[in-house]
């Protein structure tokens, strides 16, 4: 069953505006909601009551917002199995990684309720006497979150949480195609005791999202920016926050690398390739994107490659399948262009056909719907810089794959493309881990692990075209969400100058050991 979703602005649910987008399952076509989109005025308007609302809430105490905090996690888990299966209705998620999505929101719930009562400042000793120095944490006011839909609840939460948590109100703008499963979360967040006003959702597309951001950043009434999506649209927002000296947290695009050496347990790496480079139908900004493999082993890794992606089960995501289908018709589109790239110098693995599964080119195992908008998965060898598949973000479920010959040029291939998110190696030599780790230009790297795969404790971001150095989760993305203040305390009873009126210590510098 379907039904309708709107904007709310201040616990109401917004009017029809009389344009809507029709959420589908993208494993069967059927319909999941009907969105009711916002314009630039309902963002703008949102902002003003995000902004009316913070201050009460900055006055409640930290502790206390970490208690909501703790209230929110405990409502996704006791709604964790629903909210897993909206997920995997909506956009196709296998139902595995769906229940892990959800968890992650649990663990993120968990971790920033201590911080409730960790959001220290520092005391810090004066060179005058008679005179305290302090520093403390202030919210930065109005967050606006902008985020995709291939993660509708966990990625969310990475802004929503900390950015209440230290006092902020929240503007969230969700994708379109996933606007059943942010409804979800929001009640949730709703129910665990925030004030109206102080999280607000709003649905709207992306020209009317840009359009109100850029009213309510002129207004005053936004005053950080949290963007998950593509390195076009990052930049663009980038640029926009630049113009009113605003630093965006911006979690964007990758084409993420993997080494694998020529001492690699390779069925270890195979097994990390498929998961990386498959799950989630490739649809991940931390997915695989190159495979770069020591070409002595290169054969037999393609072999072995090749052979566990034939064997993979792909099909209806709420069965056990390694992927399901992409998650909207404008990711399918996109994807079909993705694979024209493919040129007489790569050789393609993994399956028997290119393109969507259906009648005309089937696949062995396939367990969906025949309609759904399920892809066959692509290795494609012979990638090199200069290729667009090598150079740039796929998003979809292909890999490529290229060899090197010494470490110091595997490091140059993976950071070739600009990018800089998430990379991996494989490898059973410990200064060849260290050597890649602090060669290169990913913000997070993966010994004999995955690409994919963020644990909620730990800083996520990325650097180049993948982001502006900006970091979600754990202690680090409250450097997103607060601005340090200082405070010097001078109780000497008359003016005591920095730097002129100080305590000299003198020395004899002259002496020496007889």
């Amino acid at each position: 069953m379907s039904h309708t979703v709107r904007s709310v602005i201040a616990g109401e649910r917004e009017a029809a505006a009389g344009r809507a987008f029709r959420s589908t399952n993208p494993a069967t076509g059927e319909l999941v909601a009907e969105v009711q989109l916002s314009d630039a005025t309902g963002f703008a308007a949102a902002a003003r009551t995000a902004k009316q609302a913070q201050r009460a809430w900055a006055d409640l105490p930290a502790p206390a917002r970490g208690e909501v905090i703790a209230h929110a996690g405990q409502l996704v888990r006791a709604n964790a199995e629903k909210l897993a299966r909206l997920v995997t209705r909506e956009i196709g998620k296998p139902l595995k990684e769906a229940r892990g999505e959800v968890q992650e929101v649990i663990d993120t719930c968990t971790f920033f309720l201590g911080e409730g009562r960790r959001l220290y400042g520092q005391t810090v000793p004066s060179e005058m006497p008679d005179k305290e120095l302090f520093t403390f944490r202030q919210p930065v006011g109005v967050a606006a979150v902008i985020t995709a839909g291939n993660f509708p609840v966990a990625v969310p939460s990475w802004y929503l949480v900390p950015a209440l948590l230290c006092g902020n109100a929240v503007v969230w703008k969700p994708a379109e195609y996933s606007a059943a499963s942010a409804e979800a979360l929001y009640e949730l967040f709703a129910h665990a005791g925030l004030p109206e006003g102080v999280l607000n959702l709003v649905f709207a597309d992306g020209a009317d999202t840009f359009a109100g951001l850029t009213e309510a950043l002129g207004a005053g009434t936004v005053n950080k920016v949290g963007f998950t999506g593509s390195s076009e649209v990052g930049a663009r927002i980038g640029e926009l926050c630049g113009r009113h000296l605003q630093s965006p947290c911006l979690e964007l695009g990758g084409k993420n690398p993997m080494v694998v050496t020529a001492d690699a347990d390779l069925d270890q790496a195979v097994e990390g390739a498929l998961f990386s480079g498959f799950g989630t139908a490739g649809q991940r900004c931390t997915s695989l994107g190159t495979a770069i493999v020591h070409e002595s082993v290169l054969p037999e890794f393609l072999r072995r490659f090749d052979e566990a992606t034939r064997a993979a089960v792909i099909g209806d995501p709420t069965g056990d399948v390694l992927y399901g289908p992409l998650l909207d018709e404008k990711f399918a589109h996109s994807y079909e262009k993705t694979l024209g790239q493919i040129a007489s110098h790569h050789e393609v693995h993994g399956s028997t056909a290119i393109g969507r599964i259906g009648d005309e080119r089937p696949r062995a195992g396939f367990t969906g719907d025949s309609g759904g908008l399920y892809y066959h998965p692509v290795i494609v060898s012979g990638v090199r810089p200069g290729d667009a598949l090598f150079d740039t973000e796929t998003f979809g479920p292909i890999v490529g794959v290229t060899s090197y010959r010494t470490l110091d040029e595997a490091i140059e291939l993976a950071n070739a493309p600009g990018y800089g998110l998430s990379s991996a190696i494989y490898t059973t030599d410990p200064a060849s881990a260290f050597r890649f780790r602090r060669g290169i230009g990913a913000g997070m790297v993966s010994v004999n692990n995955t690409t994919s795969g963020a644990e909620a404790h730990l800083p996520f971001g990325g650097n180049g075209k993948s982001g502006n150095g900006s970091r979600q989760s754990g202690m680090w993305v409250l450097d997103q969400f607060t601005r340090w203040q200082s405070l010097n305390w001078d109780f000497s009873g008359h003016l005591q100058k920095a730097q002129m009126d100080i305590t000299v210590v003198a020395p004899d510098l002259e002496y020496r050991l007889p």
